[in-house]
């Protein structure tokens, strides 16, 4: 549900900073980041609070993995990106080591 939330958003960053091309709406990005925030809590909070009615006594663990994973799915979906949308015209092993490892960081 999260990652749901900054899907469009993420195609559009991700074309900018890897086409070399300039990114203007900061804006709709903090709008977005705002809402990747809420939408995170509020399935933590959900997903805490289901835990807890069922007495499961390793919730603080699942409480944090919850929106941990959204980071997973972004990871996962910059690789699509890579593979699919991005110009890798003879680039080579470098470009895909540097995108990679830059998008880790992220």
């Amino acid at each position: 549900l999260p990652f749901g939330a900054v899907f469009v958003e993420m195609f559009f960053i991700l074309s900018s900073i890897w086409q070399h091309r300039f990114y203007y709406m900061f804006g709709f990005l903090a709008l977005v980041f705002v809402m990747l925030v809420v939408t995170c809590a509020e399935v933590s909070i959900v997903l805490c609070y289901l835990h807890l009615c069922s007495e499961d006594y390793r919730w603080w663990w699942r409480s944090f993995m919850t929106s941990g994973s959204t980071a997973f799915y972004i990871f996962a979906y910059s690789l699509v990106h890579y593979a699919y949308r991005a110009p890798t015209g003879g680039q080579g092993m470098l470009a895909g080591t540097l995108f990679v490892g830059y998008m880790f960081i992220l």
